[in-house]
Formats: structure tokens, sequence, C-alpha cells
């Protein structure tokens, strides 16, 4: 892959490494990032963390809790006063009191965590408690799918853009945008009202192919599906177009217009955020959401893979050490996480994961090879159903026992979002590598999304944190050995 920063950005990085080093002198500081593609559950996920984290949460793999070793934790003032705070309290309300999923998140934010800790050393006890701080990073997964974008240029992105729109699971989707692109000569004088058009048709294009029904995943860019304040702009009015065989565009022309537009895009929103964010990451979690895109089928599947590794591609991990961490910040460990594992009985919990591990196959190989740390797990960060077993012709099915949220449907039935319902969500197949192809079709497998669980109290009276599944494993791999 093509280089995606220039000698500029890695001064700057390496002056943002240096500032953070400088600090970790005096304070022991982990940056956490929180990543994944649009609904994987990142927001839920952090919420989840820390709520756990605050209040004693039943964590038995996480070893310093395990241990009786975790004296405090806290949230503390974000030390970057430019970024947004994650809603955490907001967050917390809407599960608690309205009983509904908190909302996907819309920008960068972030959120610091204290934690303070007895050593597992008895030499390192001498010396009193130790203390962590947890910088957590959170940010909309269709971010991540402009990172690939620095190592390309408009006619390369041009070029696969439009050809993965031809896909047969992609075309009905595209036709507006294709009609527009046949009628239009990239080499025709630059016009405003021609760029905005072809924006709209190509972005309406995207959010189709977001939709529950496709599920797909490789939409770059991410901006277009999420603008924000950069609505209307000229850097986010522009869209793919392709030349003759050997062409090249006049200046002035349409195609030279939208070139500069996308170099702009780059330049003004993907490199800030690869430069002041993304690379600074030193552990990460990518949070996926396998289960929507078996909903939708094999292409769906197919389309996942690549996207993720696309985005792994950008990663900068390997192993660390003191003297290069000052300079280059590495991502040494890596976990990927396959979402709504609560969604399925716990007997295929292990055929999800090798669904998963298939999916990231190739970017688990690269990290690897660069000394990182990689896991595989699937995780529900709350669960929202419990299990049971029940009886059908004759025959013990396991059932999971939720309930679904309103306007889910299976069958001839669409739920209310009041009626708790024990189901047999199905089997995965036990080889992985079946859900890939054309065979597998929308609707083959169904899972349906529960509504959060109400949290339990002691017999004291105190409220319970949330339940989970794997939340602890999850905790142990990414931070476990910065509190020993």
């Amino acid at each position: 892959m093509a280089k995606i920063t220039s000698f500029s950005d890695d001064a700057l990085i390496a002056i943002d490494n240096l500032s953070d080093a400088a600090n970790g002198l005096f304070e022991p500081t982990l940056r956490f990032g929180v990543t994944g593609l649009s609904r994987a559950g990142k927001t839920v996920f952090i919420t989840s963390l820390v709520h756990n984290l605050l209040n004693g949460g039943r964590l038995p793999l996480f070893s310093a809790q395990a241990d009786g070793r975790l004296a405090n934790a806290y949230l503390s003032p974000q030390p970057d006063d430019g970024i947004p705070r994650f809603r955490y309290e907001d967050h917390l309300e809407a599960l608690l009191n309205d009983g509904i999923w908190p909302q996907s998140t819309s920008a960068i934010s972030q959120l610091r965590l204290k934690i303070e800790f007895e050593s597992a050393s008895a030499w390192n006890r001498t010396f009193g408690s130790g203390s962590l701080t947890l910088d957590i990073v959170d940010y909309p997964g269709e971010w991540l799918l402009d990172l690939p974008l620095l190592g390309k240029s408009y006619d390369q992105w041009s070029t696969e853009a439009i050809t993965l729109s031809k896909l047969p699971n992609r075309k009905s989707l595209a036709k507006d945008w294709h009609k527009q692109l046949d009628v239009i000569d990239p080499d025709q004088d630059e016009d405003e009202m021609v760029a905005r058009d072809l924006a709209r048709t190509f972005t309406e294009y995207l959010r189709a192919c977001r939709q529950d029904k496709s599920a797909l995943s490789t939409l770059p860019p991410g901006r277009f599906l999420m603008p924000g304040d950069l609505d209307g702009s000229p850097a986010l009015t522009f869209a793919p177009l392709a030349l003759e065989e050997n062409g090249s565009a006049a200046k002035g022309s349409l195609y030279s217009m939208m070139e500069r537009r996308y170099e702009a895009y780059k330049s003004i929103v993907v490199k800030p955020f690869f430069r002041e964010h993304f690379a600074r990451i030193d552990r990460q979690i990518v949070l996926v959401d396998v289960l929507q895109a078996l909903n939708a089928g094999g292409p769906a599947v197919a389309d996942l893979e690549t996207a993720l590794v696309d985005i792994l591609n950008c990663f900068n991990h390997g192993k660390r050490n003191w003297l290069t961490s000052l300079f280059n910040t590495r991502t040494e460990r890596i976990l990927f996480a396959a979402t709504k594992a609560d969604h399925l009985h716990h007997e295929n919990h292990d055929r999800l994961e090798a669904i998963l591990s298939r999916l990231v196959d190739k970017a688990i190989k690269r990290a690897k090879f660069s000394g990182a740390q990689t896991e595989v797990v699937a995780l529900a960060a709350i669960r929202a159903t419990s299990e049971a077993m029940m009886s059908q012709d004759g025959e013990e099915l396991p059932v999971i026992v939720g309930t679904p949220l309103a306007g889910e449907t299976l069958a001839k039935e669409t739920f209310d979002g009041s009626k708790k319902t024990a189901l047999f969500p199905g089997d995965l197949p036990a080889n992985p590598a079946t859900v890939f192809g054309d065979d597998q079709k929308p609707g083959d497998l169904r899972f349906l999304r529960f509504t959060p669980p109400s949290l339990q109290t002691t017999a004291e009276g105190l409220l319970l944190s949330f339940p989970h599944i794997r939340l602890d494993r999850i905790l142990e791999f990414l931070m476990g050995d910065q509190l020993q």
C-alpha cells in the first residue's frame, strides 16, 4: 500500500508523541482507541466498560479486579479541551431510565478514566499504589473508511468506486448516479450545479448501500454519510469521474475541479484526523457487526472483509520500545470483537469467532508480522438476552430469551418492543468460508435486535453493573499488563 503520510505529517506526529511521552513520565497513560464500522456498538461498548470499572462489575477474567487489586476508578477531566467529551452520563441515562440504546457516534469524542491499583508484585508494592490514566478515544466508523484514501489518487479512487458500483449487489442502488455519469463529459467546463447534482446522487447511492437490507461496508468517503459542519462545503461536493483510457483532464474542466476537491477533502478532513487522533493510539479494539452482514448475505460479508483489510492496513501496528515510542506510536495490541454475541446461544460463539477470524485473517497476519499482539473475541458489551432450553417436536433446543425491538420481524410476526420472547436463533455454519459465497442469500440467517436489559439490584438495594459477555477478557488483553 502507498505511504499515506508525508514527511511533514510524520514530523507533526513525532512532536505529538514526544509531548505524550513527556506527560507519561509523571502520569502513566494508555491511549485506547475504540473503532469499528457503523452500528457496530462503539457507544454501548464504552458505556458498559466505564460503568463496570466504576461500579466494580463482574469481571472474573480481568485479573486486577479478580485479585482485588483495583482500589479505585473515577472519571477525570480530559486533556484535550478542543475535543468533545464522550457523553457517558447521557448514554447511561438512555439505557437505565429510558430503556433505549444510546445514539450512535456522530463525532469524535474522548473520555479520561483514572484507575488506582495495588501491584501484583511485592517489590512494586513497597513503592506504594500504582495508577493508570486511560484515555478512551471514540470516533464514527464512517471516518475509518477515509483512511485508505490517503494512499490513493483521485483517478485511482474514481476507478475503484465506479467499478465497485457496477457489481451485482450494488448496480441497482447506483442507477440514478450511473444515469448522470452516462451523459456527463469529464472534460466539460467546471460547473458548480453539475458538481452538486453528482455529489448528491453519489451520496444517495452510498446511503442506500449502508441500509440493513444491503449492509455494505466499503463506502468512502465517510464524511459524505456524516458531514457535520462541513455539509455543503466544496470539500464535500465531488464525486468519482472516469477519463478515457490514457486520457488527461484540461485545466478548468469538471474533472480537474473534482480532483482538486478530492485532494482538499484529504487535506482538510482525513489527514488531521489521522495525524491528531488515529496515529497516536496505543491499544485498539475493532468492533465488527458480523451478524448484520450475515443477515444481508454473502456479498455483504465479502464486502465487510474488504473494508476491514483496507482499514487495518492504515494502522501503524507493531511492538513498541521506549525509544521508538518517543517518535512513532505503534499500536501494540489489537483486538477484533464480533459484537452482539448475546443474539446467539453460547454454543455458537466459537463459530462466530471463527467467522470473524476468517474476515480479518489477512489483516491479522500483517499485524503479527510487525510484532503486534492480536486476539479475536465474540462480545456482548451489554447482554440483552438470557439462555434457556425449549422442547419442540420432542427435541430440546437451546434458545435465547429477550425482548425484540419494536419493528423487528421473524417469519410472519412483527414485534412491538414489549413482548419477551424465547427463540431459537439457528446455528452458524461450521465452515466459516461458506458465508462468503453468493450461495449465502439474504434471510438464510436471521438475527433479531433486542431492547436493553433492566439492571438487577442486590438484597441491599445496590444497583448491579451491566451484564456482559467477555468484557473482562477484553479488558485483560488490552490493559491487564499495565496493572501488574
